[in-house]
Parts: C-alpha cells; sequence; structure tokens
C-alpha cells in the first residue's frame, strides 16, 4: 500500500541528518521504502510518499529514525481517486544515491 508521511520538523539540522538514513532505507522493515521526498524550501515541513505494509509499519519506522527532531503523521492513501505525474525537474533518485 501507498502512505503519506507528513513530517513538522522541530530540529532541521538533526532530523534531515536522520532523514538521510530514511532515504537510503537504513534498517527498514520488510517491505517499507520511500518513494517521494518533498521538502519544504524553509525546512519547516517534509512530505514523503511511502510504500509499505500499513501505514502504521511507516509510522514507527519514520518515528524510531527522526525520533523528537519531527512530528510525524502517516496515513494510507485512497488509491482508487489517487493520481500522480512527475513534475519536470525532479531527480528520480535522493541525493545521496545521484553520484552511484
Amino acid at each position: 500500500m501507498y502512505v503519506i508521511a507528513i513530517h513538522q520538523i522541530v530540529d532541521p539540522e538533526r532530523a534531515f541528518e536522520r532523514g538521510a538514513r530514511l532515504q537510503m532505507a537504513a534498517e527498514a522493515p520488510p517491505g517499507v521504502s520511500v518513494l517521494q521526498f518533498y521538502p519544504a524550501a524553509d525546512n519547516s515541513r517534509v512530505v514523503c510518499l511511502w510504500e509499505g505494509p500499513s501505514a502504521q509499519d511507516v509510522q514507527q519506522y519514520v518515528d524510531s529514525e527522526l525520533g523528537d527532531a519531527s512530528v510525524n503523521h502517516c496515513f494510507e492513501i485512497a488509491a482508487e481517486p489517487a493520481f500522480a505525474e512527475r513534475p519536470l525537474g525532479l531527480a528520480t533518485k535522493p541525493l545521496a544515491l545521484r553520484s552511484a
């Protein structure tokens, strides 16, 4: 299933440092992976699209990785009415993987 995670950033430096582990799926539970990453220009929020067995699995993973650097809200996407198209100018993989 697809899950949205909305991260309200409390400590930008720690949140983005820890978030790099999320982008790499470091120690992610089976089947949990991030597909899209949309940070606010002012680093106050991030919205991510995840794939995972449940919203609870994604919630537990992001909470365990981000700790108190972010307040996270995860919910399952209603797949039937949802749609997506990749906007031009956005990368297709995380920054840490672009040079690999």
